[in-house]
């Protein structure tokens, strides 16, 4: 099991090497100026999507994880709910369609669109919950089909918690509402009260929730790890946490999302 951690651990390490440095004025580059990054590989090509743009969600395609290719918005503020503060975009390819989950004004929406390039549209520009302020929304579907929506609740601190979705994989169904986790390690609490980003893989029946710890500013923003065999808990963190801090001397690592690439790993 430690060893299936530190891969999914690996794989966001690559992530962040990417996203964290600073863009070049060049058209591809290998580094590309993206917070919360979460990449898609779709029909051969790796599109990456992340927070920084003011006028909605940007994306960046590669071939090999490299080499990056601006690629323009794919999802445009006139499209979308809110008009500032487009966070933590995550895509996913559902039958003919493209669903983009992400957060706008602390609100958490979900775009689609038929290509991953966009552009992203809503129907109805209204958040997926209109009276909780929410952030990081990560889709999950269950091996019997069933989606869920992660997501940070912001009040008192920042709470995950995780919702059954109808098969719109828009709807969320209020009765379904579970609290996951909340910051109680020492280690997620030294500056700010924090657990949010979180990913969810299953592995062997089990379900592992990735999250960042501490505020996003912090030198000490890092990754958890939280266990469970039913996917509305309960949950437990590891005694390890922080499973990923202040690597090779990188500070301020955290929220980033497993993929797999061309080669299944």
């Amino acid at each position: 099991m430690r060893r299936f951690i530190v891969y999914i651990v690996v794989a966001i390490v690559g992530l962040f090497a990417v996203a964290s440095a600073e863009a070049h004025n060049s058209q591809e580059d290998r580094r590309i100026p993206l917070a919360d990054p979460f990449i898609l590989l779709d029909n051969g090509t790796y599109y990456a999507y992340g927070t920084h743009n003011r006028n909605g969600i940007e994306y960046y395609t590669s071939n090999d994880l490299r080499h990056w290719r601006y690629g323009g918005i794919a999802l445009h503020k006139n499209d979308s709910y809110g008009t500032k503060w487009f966070w933590a975009p995550e895509v996913y390819h559902i039958g003919s369609k493209y669903y983009m989950y992400y957060t706008a004004e602390e609100r958490i929406c979900v775009a689609t669109a038929n290509s991953p390039k966009g552009p992203f549209k809503q129907a109805e520009k209204v958040s997926m919950l209109p009276n909780e302020h929410a952030i990081d929304n990560p889709l999950f579907i269950d091996d019997n089909g069933k989606p869920y929506l992660f997501y940070v609740h912001v009040k008192n601190g920042f709470h995950i918690k995780v919702a059954e979705l109808e098969q719109d994989y828009i709807t969320i169904k209020q009765n379904t509402i579970t609290h996951c986790i909340k910051p109680k390690q020492r280690w997620e609490q030294v500056e700010g009260k924090v657990n949010e980003g979180p990913s969810v893989i299953k592995h062997d029946g089990k379900y592992f929730l990735l999250y960042s710890g501490n505020g996003y500013k912090s030198q000490k923003y890092g990754i958890g790890c939280a266990t469970a065999k039913s996917i509305h808990g309960p949950w437990r963190k590891l005694a390890e946490n922080p499973i990923f801090q202040f690597p090779k001397g990188l500070v301020g690592v955290g929220h980033g999302a497993p993929f797999f690439d061309k080669a299944g790993k």
